[in-house]
């Protein structure tokens, strides 16, 4: 089975402008991203999805210097986006990861992905965060059927499942074998992704301290717990609701 990490990413951000090519640390965020994702075991191969619109010129850019592979696509239909990005990497399963994650843990892709894996054929979609989050916000990993997403792609005319590719999936359960994988105690209140200076700050100092990437989610817990007043800026920080589909 081909299973192909699919990174979606665009310059535009509402709150944080530029941020997946903001410098942390010396690389550019989606760099670290690309970086830890490519040591995960069970994934074969990254793919970064971006849009047609002349203001991610730059990301395709860095992915050419970067030797990524690159899609462009529909800005407003992701869904679309990763259909098409997905057949031309021939890819059987898809692991979802949004550049705003820099902590994304390979170690918690591979145990997403094997559980996934266990649970074939059969099982369509597995993620960390649905119906319980318990790693901390940031970690985020979904990894589902192709098959499963032409499906989505067929079906899904709501333009909540067409922004964000794999809602269908957890408002129509009824319709797919879903699995789900989390830890062992809630971590759910540590805000790990990037969306707002607040957060690139909390996750600056994070690899300042480690000086690399290759830290485990578990050394950042450990590192964050110890230095409360780094998380203490972004607790503050709403998620933007995901609204249900009509």
């Amino acid at each position: 089975m081909n299973v192909v990490a699919i990174v979606q990413a665009r310059m535009g951000s509402s709150r944080l402008p530029g941020k997946v090519l903001l410098s942390l640390h010396g690389e550019p965020m989606l760099a670290r991203v690309i970086n830890r994702l490519r040591r995960a075991a069970q994934v074969d191969s990254v793919l970064v999805a971006t849009t047609t619109a002349p203001g991610d010129d730059p990301i395709v850019e860095w992915c050419h210097a970067a030797r990524c592979a690159c899609f462009r696509g529909s800005e407003e239909n992701v869904l679309e986006r990763y259909v098409l990005a997905a057949r031309g990497a021939k890819a059987d399963a898809i692991v979802r990861v949004t550049s705003d994650c820099p902590l994304i843990d390979p170690g918690v892709v591979d145990e997403v992905v094997g559980h996934f894996l266990a649970g074939q054929p059969g099982l369509d979609y597995v993620c960390n965060f649905y119906p319980l989050r318990t790693y901390p916000r940031g970690l985020d990993a979904e990894v589902f059927q192709r098959t499963a997403l032409e499906r989505v792609f067929r079906d899904a005319t709501d333009q909540v499942s067409r922004e964000h590719v794999t809602a269908y999936f957890y408002h129509h359960p009824e319709q797919f074998h879903l699995g789900a994988w989390k830890t062992g105690e809630d971590q759910s209140h540590h805000r790990w992704t990037v969306d707002t200076p607040e957060d690139f700050a909390l996750i600056e100092d994070i690899y300042v301290h480690f000086g690399h990437d290759h830290f485990t989610w578990r050394e950042a817990l450990a590192v964050v717990e110890a230095h409360p007043q780094w998380s203490a800026r972004n607790q503050h920080i709403e998620q933007k609701p995901l609204i249900a589909p009509r």
